[in-house]
């Protein structure tokens, strides 16, 4: 195809999927919210740093109120907490025929499916690590995987389109017909990160110190139950096996998976998630309602119990209001959750 690429986000994540589309040609055009990123985009141009590659791309940017025509292809990269809004930005702006693909966390399909329609709704599963740093810069620290597939499985020309786009991002780009099993497997994996952003330690250092493992496991723990109910087949990535926290799995098996973690995360140049970042350095709210905070719902109507994710939104709500320091002192009460169980 040869129509622009609206990307509608330009941070971590579309800004870097931006900055490589672009690079190898294709016609991209980048929506974001902050002026002075837009700005640095069109003139100096967007810089991608850090150890996986470093280059520098014009490309064009725009504010949202600046967007007109219609887009076949337009990529979703904001927040989660943003998406609804965001979706209907862009909806007049999407073609009859067009889609839009979700590059987020969480379960944002269900949102953006809502607004523009199932069939107009792609999905997409990634695990790179990347930071926006500033206004024309980006921190691309590590590859992960990349995968993406349309919501009901099935394929289409316009899937191998977008699979062929991406794999000029990450050659090594998979075709799902599960994405729903990638991104809950993702959740249980966003969930610990969750809980590892209530420190100042890194993601791999967190997940090293082995008194906390049953936070990291009970959560995972959790998540899985609540996709066993909704008949979820979840699928690894990058050495996490999400498998190895469903009801009946061995603990064993779980702790080996978080030895995992350390040694993926320990890697990466990307040392926080972020997450933490949000709390830490730009003292922001997270997407913790929206990409964690929605399943106490799912968990009610599914009759599955998660009280260690109900504590921990409530924990993550104390930190954005600033009424609890990013500590282990924070991390506590989730121990408490575990050790009021084991009674």
């Amino acid at each position: 195809m040869n129509d622009p690429i609206l990307i509608w986000g330009g941070g971590a994540i579309g800004g870097t999927l931006a900055a490589y589309w672009a690079r190898s040609g294709e016609d991209v055009v980048l929506v974001d919210v902050v002026s002075e990123h837009v700005k640095a985009c069109n003139t100096s141009g967007l810089q991608i740093e850090g150890p996986v590659e470093e280059f520098k791309v014009n490309l064009r940017a725009l504010l949202p109120e600046d967007v007109v025509g219609r887009f076949s292809r337009i990529v979703l990269a904001v927040k989660a907490h943003h998406t609804r809004q965001a979706t209907k930005m862009l909806l007049p702006h999407l073609d009859k025929d067009g889609y839009v693909l979700s590059a987020q966390n969480g379960l944002n399909e269900m949102v953006i499916s809502e607004i523009v329609g199932r069939p107009r709704t792609m999905g997409a599963f990634l695990n790179f690590g990347a930071d926006w740093l500033g206004p024309g810069r980006i921190l691309f620290g590590n590859r992960g995987a990349v995968v993406l597939g349309e919501l009901d499985g099935s394929v289409y020309p316009r899937t191998n389109d977008m699979f062929n786009l991406m794999q000029k991002f990450d050659s090594d780009t998979v075709l799902t017909d599960n994405i729903w099993g990638y991104l809950w497997g993702k959740l249980a994996y966003g969930a610990m990160l969750f809980a590892t952003a209530l420190t100042n330690r890194s993601m791999a250092d967190n997940f090293a110190k082995t008194e906390f493992t049953p936070i990291w496991s009970g959560l995972a723990r959790e998540v899985m139950a609540l996709a066993r109910k909704r008949c979820v087949t979840p699928v690894g990535f990058n050495g996490f096996d999400p498998t190895a926290f469903l009801p009946g799995s061995d603990r064993f098996e779980a702790d080996r998976c978080i030895s995992g973690l350390v040694a993926f995360n320990m890697k990466s140049a990307k040392t926080h998630s972020g997450i933490w970042r949000d709390l830490a350095v730009r003292r922001r709210k997270t997407e913790v309602d929206d990409q964690i905070g929605i399943l106490i719902e799912m968990a009610t109507e599914s009759d599955v119990e998660v009280p260690l994710i109900k504590r921990l939104v409530t924990l993550v709500h104390d930190v954005e209001e600033g009424t609890r320091p990013l500590s282990d002192e924070t991390l506590m009460p989730l121990m408490d959750v575990i050790n009021s169980r084991a009674i």
